[in-house]
């Protein structure tokens, strides 16, 4: 992992969480301290923590997930797998542009 550039700042982290509002994966509402950084693209498979590939996740789907790639472990879970795309292109796009996230409740 240290071999990896990981370049999430603390205040992305923070932008993630308030647009998301809650898990990316199942909606759960969880106080922003205890969501965890979910990487899509696992470390293990050669992900990083960059603002295109991290999600706030529950403890429950994080750990379900594991080190599984994010659609192969949507479609085991039947999860609403594209709805968790757009939403997550859409929250990528407004964070590294810098404009405000449309909180539309896709995906909840």
């Amino acid at each position: 992992m240290a071999k990896s550039d990981h370049d999430l700042t603390d205040a992305q982290w923070a932008a993630l969480t308030a647009a998301w509002g809650g898990c990316a994966y199942c909606g759960a509402s969880e106080p922003q301290s205890r969501l965890q950084k979910d990487c899509m693209l696992p470390i293990s498979r050669g992900g990083r923590y960059t603002l295109t590939n991290v999600v706030p996740a529950c403890r429950s789907c994080n750990a379900s997930k594991c080190n599984a790639e994010v659609t192969t472990w949507m479609r085991r879970k039947k999860l609403d797998e594209q709805a968790f795309l757009v939403r997550q292109l859409e929250i990528a796009r407004s964070a590294t542009d810098g404009s405000e996230v449309r909180l539309t409740g896709i995906g909840r």
